[in-house]
């Protein structure tokens, strides 16, 4: 059934029975909100490198009670997004979230310094991946409604002073323009599309970020208050990242789409 309460009963799942593809599902953030939305009664395919951590968060759904799968999806390859959409869908007979989270930093150098391949891996991953996840769950979206929600950042939509971050800043843009035109093109099919912005976080998105050394001819000295996120001065956590994807997937979210949602301690303000 299409999402349409508006508060949560007291004692009751939040997304019971309905069925959730979540890519990243391995670690940080999709690891979190995979857990979440499973302890909330969401059956969940997590969708990750098959070197991931995946079988591991599915071992924590299953030892609590949860139902899940693992599909090892490269979110750049359209067969193989395809074939998880496939496989989730096969599994439970209906899809009700898309949480569209996998991405990468990518390469952080100047503008001048960066190689093509560069730009043209971290736009395929993070940019192309989200529209690959979202073309292949409308079809099976289209009769029950649901909730899509994207993860972009802080980063090319509050915040640009991440020297060098030209390619990841552009595909977090470009993830925020996408949803709002999906957003109103599939209203008409009660599925509603947004996208949370987080700032700084607890995860291992990092390791795969290469600052090279020309970044030292473009920085320029910045000074922000202590741990610079000003109302925790700490970064936030994926847990609290994953409460919000939560409501986002669930009917009390049922009056908004099309929106961005920052998650950031006020950091993006400063």
């Amino acid at each position: 059934m299409p999402q349409t309460e508006t508060k949560p009963q007291t004692g009751t799942q939040r997304v019971k029975d309905q069925v959730a593809f979540v890519t990243g599902a391995g670690s940080g953030i999709g690891r979190a909100a995979a857990i979440r939305l499973a302890e909330q009664g969401a059956k969940v395919c997590l969708a990750d490198l098959k070197d991931s951590r995946a079988d591991e968060v599915k071992r924590i759904i299953e030892q609590a009670g949860g139902e899940a799968i693992v599909a090892d999806i490269d979110v750049s390859d359209p067969a193989r997004v395809s074939e998880g959409i496939r496989q989730t869908f096969d599994r439970w007979g209906r899809l009700d979230i898309v949480f569209a989270n996998a991405g990468i930093n990518g390469t952080w150098t100047p503008i001048e310094d960066m190689a093509e391949e560069e730009w043209d891996n971290t736009l395929t991953t993070n940019l192309k991946g989200t529209f690959l996840a979202v073309k292949y769950a409308i079809p099976h979206m289209k009769q029950n409604g649901g909730s899509i929600i994207i993860t972009s950042s802080i980063n090319g939509s509050r915040k640009f002073s991440n020297f060098g971050a030209s390619a990841y800043s552009a595909s977090k843009a470009g993830q925020v323009a996408f949803a709002k035109m999906a957003a109103l093109e599939l209203a008409r099919y009660k599925i509603r599309v947004n996208v949370i912005c987080p700032g700084a976080i607890q995860t291992n998105i990092g390791e795969n970020t290469e600052k090279t050394p020309e970044l030292e001819k473009i920085e320029i000295p910045v000074k922000y208050p202590e741990g610079s996120q000003p109302l925790e001065h700490k970064a936030g956590k994926p847990e609290q990242v994953a409460d919000l994807v939560l409501f986002l997937a669930s009917g009390e979210s049922s009056h908004i789409s099309g929106t961005e949602l920052f998650i950031d301690g006020v950091e993006s303000l400063l």
